[in-house]
């Protein structure tokens, strides 16, 4: 999904439209000189981060097809856009937003901190009520702060279990784990019976500390936050689950030595090489595990008694800003971007997950996409970050630089500093 999505980080991963009230009737708390029409032709600022790794399929070619269908019906609303790439659209957008020459529509990888400054309007206030409809529940509901949706998904990714069957048979292994034990009992056979393989890649590094852990907290009831909102990053439940880790695989060496240091880029070429047999994904490891010719199957991620029902969702927003006043036209055009055959295009052209219900109906439905089935039948049930949190990316950093060190020290005073920085975080957000 996106670069963050795609290197997945994160594609790992989908678009929610981060809008904050600011209507003359008095939904939101944005600019309250918003009548959300206008007389005359009306420019929406749209700016989009560039999905491609190249000129060839720059999201520009994309983006500048969906404007020019929008503008056949709906001439009077013209579309500045500005695609832009992922290493420089949060610097360019802040800089937008120091100077008020704010976009009207912005499509990225966050919207919290933009509610907090009172800068969005509500996604209520600028989508149809079909179009809000349609989106994923989950994936809706991830794009709230305080209850009210402000975040508009756009891109999604899903985290399944992935295994190389070729060592699997090596092994004498038959079936996919589906609990802990089962994982600890197959990484054991493959060490005893396939040298020279990494039995299961576990990549607690700075690169995505935090979706590692999560997956495996996940599998033991645990997790960031309880349903208050509170940080639990130090719960008896989390805890025990790395204990569990270091205990049963990486002290008797059934994964990488440091895992603390170990990114998932390195777990995901080694998986494509054929060097280890087990490890959490996302989509994207589907065409790596084909480049390297790896006999591959995907599915649940093993839990402590049985596969997760919830595994990791991540996501990519859509958000419409309140100080130009254009809800309305805003709306309109936003119903045109996300109807099937506009999600749909851009979801295959970069091999991303859907984030509406009847994108996700097409694709499951569609034999080509039979290699993405497994993250489908994920997607509806999917467990996100606390997003809205404008905590999160502060205790996401912290999680990032010190977490896997859970599996190698004490994991009781390892968590139990990283839930002292984000009760601090918390408190001064």
């Amino acid at each position: 999904m996106n670069k963050k999505l795609l290197n997945l980080s994160a594609l790992c991963a989908v678009g929610v439209l981060a809008l904050t009230a600011c209507s003359s009737s008095g939904s939101g708390s944005g600019d309250s000189k918003d009548s959300g029409k206008a007389s005359g032709p009306v420019t929406l600022k749209f700016v989009a981060a560039d999905y491609g790794d190249s000129a060839a399929n720059s999201s520009t070619a994309y983006w500048g097809d969906v404007v020019k269908g929008f503008n056949a019906t709906n001439p009077d609303i013209k579309i500045d856009l500005q695609v832009v790439n992922w290493n420089d659209i949060d610097k360019q957008v802040k800089t937008m937003i120091q100077s008020g020459n704010m976009p009207d529509i912005l499509q990225t990888g966050g919207y919290a901190d933009k509610v907090t400054d009172k800068l969005l309007y509500p996604a209520a206030d600028v989508l149809s009520p079909a179009t809000q409809a349609n989106f994923i529940d989950t994936f809706a509901k991830a794009g709230q702060v305080g209850g009210t949706q402000y975040g508009i998904p756009f891109v999604s990714s899903a985290r399944a279990f992935f295994y190389n069957k070729a060592i699997f048979a090596q092994a004498g292994i038959t079936s996919a784990p589906k609990t802990w034990d089962d994982l600890k009992a197959d990484a054991a056979a493959i060490k005893a019976k396939v040298p020279g393989v990494t039995p299961y890649a576990l990549p607690l590094g700075p690169e995505e500390a935090q979706g590692e852990s999560l997956m495996w907290e996940l599998g033991n009831g645990g997790g960031y936050q309880d349903a208050s909102g509170k940080y639990t990053l130090n719960s008896q439940a989390d805890i025990d689950t790395f204990s569990w880790l270091k205990a049963n695989l990486v002290d008797p060496g059934l994964t990488y030595a440091n895992p603390a240091t170990t990114d998932r880029k390195t777990a995901f070429a080694d998986f494509g090489a054929g060097k280890t047999a087990m490890l959490n994904g996302h989509p994207s490891l589907i065409q790596k595990a084909k480049d390297g010719k790896v006999d591959y199957a995907a599915t649940a991620i093993p839990g402590k008694t049985g596969p997760l029902k919830s595994t990791l969702g991540v996501a990519d927003w859509m958000m419409a800003f309140n100080k130009n006043g254009h809800k309305d036209q805003i709306k309109k055009f936003l119903d045109y971007a996300y109807n099937t055959q506009n999600t749909l295009k851009f979801d295959e052209l970069y091999n991303l997950m859907p984030v509406t219900k009847d994108t996700l109906a097409t694709m499951s439905g569609d034999a080509k996409h039979a290699d993405l089935k497994p993250f489908f039948d994920l997607l509806p049930t999917a467990t996100f970050y606390p997003l809205g949190d404008t905590s999160w990316d502060n205790v996401s950093a912290e999680i990032k630089k010190s977490g896997g060190t859970a599996v190698s020290g004490d994991p009781a005073k390892v968590l139990g500093d990283l839930q002292k920085r984000a009760e601090a975080a918390a408190a001064d957000k």
